[in-house]
């Protein structure tokens, strides 16, 4: 159902203040234009004069198999304005994927098989159940940028290259600074933003949702629609989450993401350990909980977080059965320690390579058998899982008190 309509011109922040879950994280809409009359000027105008759901865009490709929490946090505010009665239209870009976003990339990225995009795509659906609302009827709209853009014929593609310049798309971040490094810049790259701004004429969408870093590719939507004499859509952007290392933005790449498919022990684990200074950032952009009645205490607002996202991809129960698996496996609580065994470090030869001391404790019949392992993901020190085969630790002091596990079953605690 529609928002109640309305005849008093609002201004843009205070509308929204009717909708907090709508305005909950968001760093920037626009076009904000204040005190408008015109509803296609103003979206606290659209957003109460509009006599029907607004149809409200997020597009994702598929170009990997897992989605992190930083990820999500679009797919949230989709179900925000579901909740509040408009039509989630999301897009996972087949087409798009197989050129790949040039966003914040400092090299061409490799271009992806259409078997590859569709195997991942259906992962991808899988993931976001948790979040998004797939069942009330008209609520949810699933499309493939395919259906339109494979259909292109080349008039069609020259007309949407003459909408823009070559000093516009020079303009964007990624490509100037390429183009100031003399790092190539092939000519595919440039219909990328073309194609996700046609991808809002497809579908005629009212607002788009994204990240800080796509407010280029947002606004090329604009341009886009008005070309074809659709009224423009606003953009709402909201923040690249911090990892788990607390410097750098979540990515699979850098080690430091908590992925929506890690099992409940996994997600729990890492977000107990989210470093102080971002669990507010954590809570507004990843939880509905109110944000001025959280714990006070730091290690008390990191078990909450760790409880209440993983209760949001497997269920409350399965999420306290985390964290007290992880008080007994990681914290090493005294009246359960004896649950894990122990293994001497002092047997060990430092400096010494993970998989020779995976060996040495028995987790893993062979140094081969470990070096595998660790290659399929399955090793993890106090929760964290460790791809690098040949890391090395040089001292004792680096792993003493902490839980070496493989797979789910296999755990040791690491002494001196």
């Amino acid at each position: 159902m529609a928002i109640s309509p309305s005849s008093v011109p609002i201004e843009l922040a205070a509308s929204l203040q009717n909708f907090p879950t709508l305005r909950r994280g968001i760093t920037e809409i626009f076009p904000e234009i204040i005190n408008s009359h015109n509803p296609d000027e103003n979206l606290g105008q659209r957003l109460l004069t509009t006599n029907r759901p607004l149809r409200v865009k997020f597009g994702i490709d598929p170009t990997a198999s897992d989605i992190h929490l930083g990820h999500s946090i679009p797919i949230r505010k989709l179900r925000a304005f579901q909740d509040a009665g408009h039509i989630a239209v999301l897009i996972i870009g087949d087409f798009t994927a197989r050129i790949g976003d040039p966003t914040g990339k400092s090299e061409v990225r490799r271009q992806l098989t259409s078997e590859d995009v569709q195997k991942n795509a259906q992962t991808y659906l899988e993931q976001l159940r948790p979040i998004l609302d797939f069942d009330t009827p008209g609520g949810l709209e699933i499309r493939y940028n395919s259906e339109w853009l494979s259909k292109l014929d080349l008039p069609k593609i020259l007309e949407l290259l003459a909408t823009m310049t070559v000093g516009q798309m020079l303009a964007k971040e990624g490509f100037s600074l390429r183009f100031e490094q003399e790092n190539p810049i092939y000519l595919h790259e440039f219909l990328y933003p073309l194609m996700q701004g046609y991808d809002s004429v497809a579908v005629e969408a009212d607002i788009e949702i994204g990240g800080t870093d796509q407010k280029f590719n947002l606004a090329v939507g604009r341009d886009l629609q008005r070309h074809f004499g659709q009224k423009p859509q606003f953009g709402l952007l909201m923040p690249i989450l911090i990892g788990t290392d607390g410097v750098q933005k979540m990515s699979k790449s850098l080690e430091n993401y908590v992925a929506l498919s890690e099992d409940p022990l996994a997600m729990y684990s890492k977000l107990e350990k989210v470093q102080d200074n971002l669990l507010n950032q954590y809570f507004e952009l990843l939880t509905n909980l109110p944000l001025d009645k959280l714990p006070e205490n730091p290690r008390e607002k990191q078990k909450l977080l760790g409880l209440e996202i993983a209760s949001q991809f497997h269920g409350k129960e399965a999420a306290l059965e985390a964290q007290k698996a992880s008080l007994t496996l990681v914290q090493g609580d005294a009246k359960t320690a004896e649950a894990v065994p122990e293994f001497s470090l002092a047997e060990i030869q430092f400096p010494a390579k993970l998989f020779y001391i995976l060996s040495a404790s028995k987790l893993c019949k062979t140094s081969s058998e470990a070096r595998r392992e660790i290659q399929g993901g399955a090793v993890k020190l106090d929760g964290d899982r460790i791809s690098e085969v040949d890391i090395i630790f040089n001292s004792i002091d680096e792993l003493k008190g902490k839980v070496l596990q493989v797979g789910k079953k296999k755990f040791i605690r690491l002494i001196d």
